[in-house]
């Protein structure tokens, strides 16, 4: 059934935003990112205990030679 969309009013529409008016059969919300770290990056906190890494001739290849990804929810 068609909707009738009286008076709108946007403030405000952020990057991760999405707007929808009237009749609408899907919407995909989709979004991509990337992460690059070296050896050891995600450890948290002060003591690693008997879990210690030694990383020091460690490097993180950064180098995509693809110019276009995955295209997110496609």
């Amino acid at each position: 059934m068609p909707s009738i969309v009286g008076n709108i009013k946007i403030l405000s529409v952020g990057p991760s935003s999405t707007v929808q008016i009237g009749d609408v059969a899907i919407i995909n919300l989709a979004s991509s990112s990337k992460t690059y770290a070296g050896a050891n990056s995600f450890n948290t906190g002060d003591n690693f205990g008997p879990n210690i890494s030694n990383n020091q001739a460690s490097s993180t290849n950064t180098n995509d030679p693809d110019a276009i990804d995955t295209v997110a929810g496609g």
